[in-house]
């Protein structure tokens, strides 16, 4: 997600960046965003900003930073119903963003960033998926197409196949697996969208069979995944915790030595000793989450930590015909018994704000005088799990990483 700061130092940035492409000017309806779109990428593909690739080719894209490598390949993935095509959603969709994107993409005539897939190639070693054999091949043993390092200190690798040969065992290789979409459920139903449209105009096969991804080996480059914390303004923190005490047990977490609460936080950020509190709580809540479902709540009193749901409301909370593994979730607690059931809240973009980082979350509790509640990762075991028995989990669930930088490959597939 790219906050408004965020958006207008991209903007700063270069008359080229591709936000100019993706967000062509919010305060556009979509039909006159979507021209402004498409007349810039016809100006940048004619004025040789952007290249067009003359023969067929699949990407390798290498990210490499502090702490991780992730490898995949972008290439094309084919679009129908989840079972068909192989490709599971794990999280629900919007109908105004899904038509927001497919404007887009019809007004550009472009996927102008790929979905974000993660698969199952195998165990390592002689277990490798030729496909990662080929990816980790390219990337070890032939110069890059292009190389960046981006200000969070990550390299970004690229190197283009057009092997018609390593497309074709790649291809095979892939056909009989399924993935995981890590990234881009409105992007993918906007891809559906697409070609339901074109296939009831009269349309037979098409480029709207098709649309653009970044797949990712999760057996050779296990991705990241990050917590999305709740952040709910008008909710005081001392009537969260004596709501949530009639489920849950409610501990007190002190903070460190002379910051016994988060009262006088400042609006820019969290002080030094403020923030190694928040570090000290997330560690106590990560510790907690060892042993089963655990929550943290912060605010402008400090930090309570939540443990140990009642079964019995836990079970009349969750929704009928919910699987066992579903109800166990974090997320699906968080949802159904802490905010539905105890405070009576229905989570909404409106009433339950999200963050992904615990010190934001934080911040915005304190400003706001209300309530966040500090989440741990989901499993990625965990979220296989849930999409394999075809349910989604709660939304603002999970947040996989690294995400592919946008900008690197784009799909046209107009005249």
């Amino acid at each position: 997600m790219i906050g408004p700061g965020t958006l207008e130092e991209l903007l700063a940035a270069s008359p080229y960046n591709i936000v100019r492409l993706i967000l062509p000017a919010i305060t556009l309806d979509a039909h006159a965003a979507g021209a402004v779109a498409a007349s810039r990428l016809g100006s940048w593909l004619a004025s040789g900003v952007l290249g067009a690739d003359i023969s067929p080719a699949l990407y390798v894209y290498e990210q490499n930073g502090p702490g991780f490598v992730q490898r995949g390949l972008i290439g094309l993935v084919g679009v129908d119903a989840p079972a068909a095509a192989g490709i599971l959603p794990h999280e629900g969709v919007m109908p105004g963003p899904v038509t927001g994107r497919r404007e887009l993409m019809m007004a550009t005539r472009a996927n102008l960033e790929p979905i974000f897939l993660v698969y199952n190639g195998g165990a390592g070693g002689s277990d490798v998926s030729e496909t990662s054999r080929l990816v980790d091949l390219a990337a070890d043993r032939r110069p890059p197409l292009f190389s960046a390092v981006t200000d969070d200190g990550a390299t970004h690798r690229l190197w283009r196949l057009t092997d018609p040969a390593e497309h074709a065992a790649i291809a095979a290789d892939l056909a009989g697996r399924t993935a995981l979409i890590a990234d881009g459920h409105h992007r993918y139903a906007a891809y559906q969208e697409l070609r339901a449209l074109m296939r009831g105009d009269g349309h037979r096969a098409g480029p709207w069979d098709y649309g653009l991804a970044f797949l990712v080996d999760g057996d050779a480059y296990p991705p990241r995944l990050g917590a999305i914390h709740r952040v709910i303004p008008h909710l005081a923190p001392e009537e969260a915790a004596r709501l949530a005490a009639e489920a849950f047990t409610v501990e007190e977490v002190p903070g460190l030595p002379g910051e016994p609460g988060l009262a006088g936080a400042a609006a820019d950020g969290l002080s030094d000793g403020r923030a190694a509190a928040v570090e000290a709580a997330l560690r106590r809540l990560a510790e907690a989450g060892r042993q089963g479902t655990a929550f943290l709540l912060a605010g402008r009193s400090g930090f309570r930590l939540l443990t140990r749901p009642d079964g019995r409301q836990l079970g009349t909370a969750m929704p009928p015909g919910a699987s066992a593994r579903w109800r166990t979730l974090d997320a699906s607690v968080l949802q159904e018994l802490l905010l539905g059931r105890l405070w009576s809240i229905k989570d909404n973009e409106r009433d339950v704000l999200i963050s992904h980082d615990a010190g934001e979350a934080v911040r915005m509790a304190v400003e706001a005088g209300g309530t966040a509640v500090i989440c741990n990762p989901m499993p990625f075991a965990a979220v296989k799990e849930v999409a394999a028995h075809g349910e989604c989990v709660p939304r603002k669930s999970t947040s996989f990483g690294p995400k592919p930088r946008t900008g690197l490959v784009l799909r046209t597939f107009g005249p």
